[in-house]
């Protein structure tokens, strides 16, 4: 009898109904998407054997696809890639065919100095300041921001390729579903693996009919449990079967998920008068704050996605996300060119910092892992997508060797063939020098800085700090932040003003250290939950279980900072009356920060919140 690995109060055993495929895969993104290109393309192929299905003889190949998100289009992210191994699987690859992509014309790196005095910046880091305006003549500087001679090369994306994620899913999957070779269903969270004697040998679809708290009710209609011969677990750094697999498995030695960043942008319609090209890249860093990254990409019809990367080694525990971001877009040297635009729409994802330190298990018994969650991020180039496609190609390759040679998905023939190839690609090579490039940034942003550089121009062999320390136990307090500006009674008396004026804690605490409150236009500076409403159209779809979950109440009234509060994508966290805060899914974005963004461990590195399967989410293929 198969066992789900659920992280949740197990209720009665249920009879439930029972589905044979070939292969199910778990998430549709860039990894799942290489992973069904490649293999239906194999199925497709005339000129060779068919692949028969063991499940269902007699027919094709069974392979199903599941996607907590109500639509393929709905992935959160404007990106810029060096595009090669989706250009291996498209040879006559054409940007033009996909809405917004574009090839790279032009790149910069941008240090962005702080015009209104409010970040917080070392002393180091402020003489470095003084001498850049000391200097600013004779430097290539321009409205507070000094641009760096060339793009170091580990950086550039030369010959890449703008383009957003959900428009990519989209064409991505319209070739997918019109090969009639595999199936490829949204609005279908996966609750949990399927687990017989240490092998994986399916899923378990999220239970329905069911209140906030899971229990069942009139309409109640059990999760399916999918058996399948191989699982290909592609759902992103907090899909619930990827992290179910690594309780149950562990991970290797010395391996950790422990570096994590919030993502989050806008896109925007540029105003008639703005002069870039689409094309144009800017990264940049150095402000709203020292150790937050920024980007702007430019799109055709004059669209452009902008945002910030907020990561889990910012000592602020009021870290949100929303309003530095609404900050970075006013920098002067970013404003001229946005000023009078629109938003369109607005998202947040959670990313796995951590690259080839957290990479899990790749393969176990009758599964294996691509994607983000297998560690094929890459942290020194910043680059995601283009890994993940090619994670999700080796691993096809490899089943179709073992299809062919008729061999079970085993471990043992699983690494033979998906790690072996992974292990020979570019992707290896690429992620052994990233490995330790972001470990500087535990001890500061100068040594972070430092330590990217030297990683970058040593291929690896150099490298600057140490391990970094679980993701809870990077979160500070409020008084070391703000050491010199607010004592701990200042602190305590803006929080009560918070609560007697019913506003987010983080927004009187900027405004009490020198940020400007934010003059809302309606159009491109709006509130936060506006922001939703314009741009992101969350839908909580009825009949499923809550999907956050706060495992002991006791630990959230200790908890000073309730950093998941500042850091919650959708304000869809609030303090609560008992000082435990409530969730109202309505407003969720299931962005996954509030996982890592939580302070308080209840084991090992588990933090005290339950990010569980669910459905719904944000409601826009432009993200």
């Amino acid at each position: 009898m198969s066992a789900a690995l659920e992280s949740e109060i197990p209720q009665e055993e249920v009879a439930r109904d029972q589905l044979a495929v070939d292969i199910a895969c778990v998430g549709f993104g860039p990894a799942t998407g290489g992973f069904l290109t490649t293999l239906t393309r194999e199925l497709a192929d005339t000129n060779k054997p068919p692949l028969e299905s063991q499940a269902v003889p007699g027919t094709p190949l069974q392979v199903v696809c599941y996607e907590r998100a109500d639509d393929i289009g709905f992935g959160v992210s404007g990106v810029v890639t060096r595009a090669r191994g989706i250009r291996q699987s498209f040879p006559d690859f054409d940007p033009a065919q996909i809405p917004m992509a574009v090839p790279v014309k032009e790149e910069k790196v941008l240090y962005l100095l702080d015009p209104i005095g409010a970040s917080r910046r070392s002393a180091l880091m402020r003489a470095g300041d003084a001498a850049i305006r000391a200097l600013k003549f004779a430097l290539p500087y321009e409205k507070h921001a000094l641009e760096l001679p060339c793009t170091p090369a580990f950086l550039r994306k030369h010959n890449g390729v703008v383009m957003s994620i959900g428009q990519f899913n989209q064409w991505v999957g319209a070739q997918l579903m019109t090969s009639g070779l595999a199936q490829i269903w949204p609005s279908m969270p996966v609750s949990a693996p399927l687990i017989e004697d240490d092998a994986v040998v399916g899923v378990r679809l999220a239970d329905q009919g069911v209140d906030k708290q899971g229990t069942p009710e009139a309409g109640f209609m059990p999760g399916m449990d999918v058996k399948a011969r191989l699982t290909v677990v592609g759902d992103g750094p907090v899909g619930a079967v990827g992290r179910a697999l690594d309780d149950k498995f562990g991970m290797p030695p010395e391996h950790a998920v422990r570096d994590w960043a919030i993502g989050m942008k806008m896109l925007i319609e540029l105003p008639e008068s703005c002069p870039l090209e689409p094309g144009t890249v800017f990264h940049t860093f150095g402000y709203p704050e020292p150790e937050i990254f920024g980007f702007l990409y430019v799109h055709p019809e004059r669209l452009a996605s902008v945002g910030i990367f907020i990561p889990s080694w910012f000592s602020n525990p009021a870290r949100t996300a929303y309003r530095y971001l609404q900050h970075y877009i006013q920098h002067p040297y970013l404003w001229r060119y946005l000023e009078g635009g629109r938003m369109r729409s607005w998202g947040a994802k959670s990313l796995q910092e951590s690259g080839r330190h957290g990479e899990p298990f790749l393969v176990g018994d009758g599964y294996a892992r691509i994607g983000e969650s297998s560690g094929s991020t890459n942290v020194l180039t910043g680059s995601g997508v283009d890994e993940a496609w090619t994670t999700g190609s080796l691993l096809a390759e490899a089943v179709i060797e073992l299809l062919r040679a008729n061999k079970p998905f085993t471990r043992g023939n699983l690494e033979d063939t998906y790690v072996a190839r992974r292990r020979q690609s570019w992707l290896e090579s690429e992620s052994r020098t990233a490995e330790n490039a972001r470990n500087g940034f535990h001890q500061g942003i100068v040594s972070g800085l430092l330590g990217m550089a030297v990683a970058g121009f040593s291929k690896g062999k150099l490298s600057v700090g140490g391990p970094p320390q679980p993701a809870h136990s990077q979160i500070g307090s409020l008084t070391r932040f703000y050491r010199g500006k607010l004592s701990l009674q200042d602190i305590a008396q803006l929080r009560k003003d918070a609560d007697e004026h019913n506003v987010p804690f983080h927004d009187v605490l900027m405004d009490s250290c020198g940020w400007p409150r934010i003059a809302c236009d309606g159009q491109l500076l709006v509130s936060h939950q506006d922001a939703l409403l314009m741009g992101g159209k969350v839908q909580a779809a009825a009949g499923y279980a809550d999907h956050v979950r706060f495992l002991n109440p006791q630990l959230c009234r200790e908890c000073a900072e309730k950093t998941c509060v500042a850091m919650c994508s959708g304000q869809a966290l609030t303090r609560g009356e008992t000082e435990v805060p409530t969730f109202d899914r309505e407003k969720c974005v299931h962005c996954g920060a509030c996982l890592w963004n939580c302070s308080r461990a209840v084991q090992g590195e588990h933090t005290n919140i339950d990010f569980r399967a669910g459905a719904g989410g944000l409601h826009s293929a432009e993200n």
